[in-house]
């Protein structure tokens, strides 16, 4: 038996924060004491939950760092493992993109997904991650090949969360067409011509594949006991569909009608962190803390940037009034493991997996101090 304990910290539970002391033993929380204990002392530190991440794309970040270039995917793997670990995330699931769209022979990964889901799965096996690692994978619907990518794959252990997803553009992430037209011109390198021949293949390939698609992947999934996300939905057939069809997670809804439709539906509404962090949406959607203020916004996900996970949780009750530091860490931690299917972490509880963060703020920035997952130290 291994036995540890923490001392003099500012504990944040589900609803409060007390002064006091975690015991762990075997990897578990056995205790939560108010007062005082034999243990580390955290000098008046937060100690939280470690982070839950459902929506992060940073390994194909590390994986295929330049156009063209990609890396050993092991050493991509540790390194992005490294900077999940030191941004207080204990558990994370890695997304990757199934479903390959012809024109863009850069945008999709192709025959790379298998070597990442490998290299996650040897990883895991050997031990060698700090974080703990699952799979999401996003399934670009209007795609010929998204359902034979997903029988590859949905029936792995490690594969827990999927997303179904349509980047058509007029409709969801781009109702409009300048945002759509001003993005791929940028990221493609498209003349007018090759933009408008895009455009129309897209939507020719929505019509043939998207629903069909969708369909299919949802009945397997749901058999395997994969949690499923929506993805930026904009309206309330968007939302009647996703309850129709067993979603839990509207992830990244794009108007206030979709979010608060998703939330009074039950599913939990995910918006990213760097939205809260910038103030805004990168795309021009709606603001993260227009839906704190609604009481509609259940998680955040760190989405492009780790870092900006644990910076959004102690934001938001800043600059978003009746948002208290226990609701905002809820939304990094506890929620996302309601959401993933996950009940043995995501809250500092006795019998819950010891996986803690210590955080000490300098001015209004989160410091982290040390990550302990299942109680042993990883960053």
């Amino acid at each position: 038996m291994t036995e540890s304990a923490f001392t003099n910290a500012r504990i944040v539970l589900g609803d409060e924060i007390v002064d006091g002391s975690i015991r762990i033993v075997d990897g578990t929380i056995a205790a939560v004491d108010a007062g005082g204990s034999v243990g580390e002392d955290c000098e008046g530190d937060y100690l939280i939950p470690g982070l839950i991440e459902l929506h992060t794309d940073q390994l194909e970040a590390h994986y295929r760092p330049r156009p063209g270039v990609y890396w050993n995917p092991l050493g991509a793997l540790m390194a992005h493992d490294v900077q999940i670990a030191g941004s207080g995330i204990t558990t994370v699931f890695d997304a990757v993109r199934i479903g390959s769209e012809p024109e863009q022979s850069e945008g999709g990964m192709g025959d790379h997904i298998e070597v990442l889901i490998e290299a996650i799965t040897a990883g895991v096996a050997d031990g060698r991650l700090r974080a703990d690692h699952l799979v999401h994978l996003r399934c670009e619907l209007p795609t010929p090949d998204v359902v034979d990518d997903f029988e590859r794959f949905c029936d792995l252990p490690l594969v827990r969360l999927a997303s179904v997803m349509d980047h058509t553009p007029g409709q969801r992430q781009y109702q409009t067409m300048g945002k759509f037209v001003a993005f791929y011109k940028e990221r493609m390198r498209f003349s007018d011509a090759e933009i408008d021949a895009f455009i129309a293949a897209r939507r020719e390939r929505q019509q043939r594949y998207a629903a069909a698609s969708r369909a299919a992947i949802l009945k397997r999934g749901l058999a395997a006991g994969i949690a499923f996300a929506s993805h930026d939905d904009a309206t309330p057939e968007h939302v009647a569909e996703s309850v129709r069809d067993g979603v839990s997670i509207a992830e990244f809804p794009t108007t206030m009608v979709a979010a608060e439709q998703s939330h009074a539906a039950g599913l939990a509404v995910l918006m990213g962190a760097p939205n809260v962090v910038r103030g805004g949406s990168h795309s021009g959607n709606i603001a993260a803390t227009d839906l704190a203020r609604e009481g509609c916004l259940d998680v955040l996900s760190s989405d492009y940037v780790p870092g900006a996970l644990i910076q959004a949780a102690f934001m938001l009750p800043q600059v978003v009034e009746g948002v208290g530091l226990p609701r905002a860490i809820g939304m990094v931690t506890a929620t996302p493991a309601r959401a993933a299917h996950l009940a043995d972490r995501g809250e500092i509880a006795s019998g819950k997996r010891a996986d803690l963060v210590r955080v000490r703020l300098h001015g209004d920035m989160p410091v982290i101090r040390g990550v302990w997952r299942q109680g042993r130290r990883v960053s």
